[in-house]
């Protein structure tokens, strides 16, 4: 077969044929390959006719359908199928050619891929791409690391198929090498957890706190994404509450209340464990997820375990006139709504602010150059999580590269004066009335833990070097000299050692 491709993807699930599709509206001759070949039969007479692309039905004429440098990129399912078409890939190639797994693989498993593949004289590229069907065709975020030497030559394509910001900036660029890509993804992702349990509350909160309907929640939300709170996430949520079944009933409490998950906000939470990062906000919308699926237990609780049933509305005396409850009532409304968007912006700010705080902690780990702010920027289009605030992030570390915390720039600083107040009337109000806020409540318990100057964590120290021997520092002394004190006057002088703090 003539070399006349100028990359090839292996795996016609959704995202591979509509990334195909997209890399041949912008003039580039994609060669494809299928494990079940007749899927490349399909394709070819289906969605890719009339195209340029070419098929192939071994993985030889997929190598031979390529100009050199040789790129293929792989679509497959993350994990051992990953490797499986590596192993059968690199006796195929020649130096210098490059495999790109756009997978939703785990970060560990591209750096120990990208070693491996460096090792073979080929260069590797893991890349997080965020978008789904639509993203994949019309232009994803792409977050592309891996071996340094391939970027320039892959740089062209993922570029140009990639989501592109108002100023014409593609929505893709190297993050870094080995497992950065991949790293970035993940976290974008528990983000991405983050914010759809911060709005899923906040439906909550409507629905049974505030009694509105859903075409009224559904305004609300249509609402909020005319501001600050504009982002993909919030205009779908307004379309999703609009949509009716032919009955005329929302759809959407036709939904059975348990969320599934494919893992990387798992991942997300365990990195952040293992880098001593407190990325609370996205560990507790895994938590969540992980209680709503326990539906039947919470079926059979809910007539058993006590609790307060109420709304934010109640305590209009009973002999309020109708017309004066109504506006009461409608009044109300109005104050809890500004309140409760409050309080999704704030969370979010926090929810971002620890996100970062995990890619600084893993760039100091894994020796990356992280630009914090062009990651920003690359989640402004085409990704699940794009949101106009990302611009306010994109600028905060172009302004401070350094910046320790998102929430101690200045436009944030005013964001969370003025949003914090919001924030614990709704995780105020949502206790007294028995609606779980996660969300709301992490992020408020974080927030109030970073600006404590002194937390109790001195009687926790206390404890441990009582009961275990494990000293502690003082604070009238410099960090990293540490003491052990005899508590019972019956212990020794022996102790077992300092901790990590």
């Amino acid at each position: 077969m003539t070399a006349t491709a100028d990359i090839g993807l292996i795996g016609l699930a959704v995202m591979g044929q509509n990334l195909v599709l997209n890399m041949d509206d912008r003039g580039y001759r994609v060669a494809v390959f299928n494990r079940t070949t007749a899927k490349v039969d399909d394709f070819l007479a289906g969605p890719a006719h009339d195209t340029r692309v070419v098929g192939t039905h071994t993985l030889d004429e997929l190598v031979d359908a390529l100009k050199s440098p040789r790129k293929v990129m792989l679509m497959v399912k993350a994990g051992p199928a990953v490797d499986g078409v590596i192993d059968q890939l690199l006796p195929k190639l020649d130096a210098g050619d490059i495999i790109i797994d756009g997978g939703n693989s785990q970060f560990t498993d591209t750096v120990r891929r990208t070693a491996r593949v460096e090792e073979a004289g080929a260069l590797f590229v893991g890349t997080g791409i965020s978008g789904g069907e639509e993203g994949a065709r019309h232009g994803p975020s792409i977050m592309p690391g891996g071996s340094p030497a391939a970027w320039p030559h892959v740089r062209d394509i993922l570029q140009n198929i990639a989501a592109k910001v108002p100023d014409g900036t593609p929505c893709c660029d190297w993050v870094g090498s080995n497992g950065a890509g991949h790293f970035v993804k993940m976290v974008h992702n528990g983000i991405e957890y983050g914010d759809m349990q911060v709005i899923a509350e906040a439906f909550h909160f409507m629905k049974d706190g505030l009694n509105l309907s859903h075409d009224e929640m559904s305004s609300v939300f249509r609402g909020w994404g005319e501001g600050v709170l504009d982002s993909y996430l919030i205009d779908i949520t307004a379309d999703i509450l609009a949509f009716r079944e032919e009955a005329g009933s929302p759809h959407v409490e036709s939904i059975l209340d348990a969320a599934g998950q494919k893992g990387t906000g798992k991942w997300t939470a365990i990195s952040a464990l293992e880098l001593g990062m407190p990325t609370t906000l996205v560990a507790e919308a895994v938590f969540a997820r992980i209680v709503s699926a326990l539906k039947d237990e919470r079926v059979e609780a809910s007539g058993k375990l006590a609790g307060p049933r109420g709304d934010v509305l109640d305590g209009l005396a009973p002999n309020t006139p109708a017309e004066t409850r109504r506006e009461i009532t409608a009044h109300k409304r109005v104050i809890w709504v500004e309140k409760l968007q409050q309080a999704v912006y704030a969370s979010k700010i926090i929810s971002y602010a620890q996100g970062f705080m995990l890619l600084r902690a893993a760039a100091a780990e894994y020796g990356w150059d992280l630009d914090y702010g062009r990651i920003a920027s690359l989640w402004r289009e085409g990704c699940i999580i794009r949101a106009a605030f990302l611009d306010d992030i994109t600028s905060a570390f172009a302004t401070d590269p350094g910046l320790p915390n998102l929430m101690l720039d200045p436009f944030f600083l005013g964001a969370l004066a003025e949003s914090e107040k919001g924030l614990r009337a709704v995780v105020r109000q949502a206790v007294k009335i028995g609606i779980p806020v996660p969300a709301y409540s992490t992020a408020l318990a974080f927030y109030d833990s970073y600006r404590s100057g002194r937390l109790p964590a001195n009687l926790i120290q206390a404890q441990r070097d009582y009961f275990g021997a494990h000293t502690y520092e003082r604070i009238d002394r410099p960090r990293g000299e540490f003491f052990h004190t005899n508590w019972t006057g019956t212990g020794g002088d022996t102790t077992a050692g300092t901790y990590e703090a």
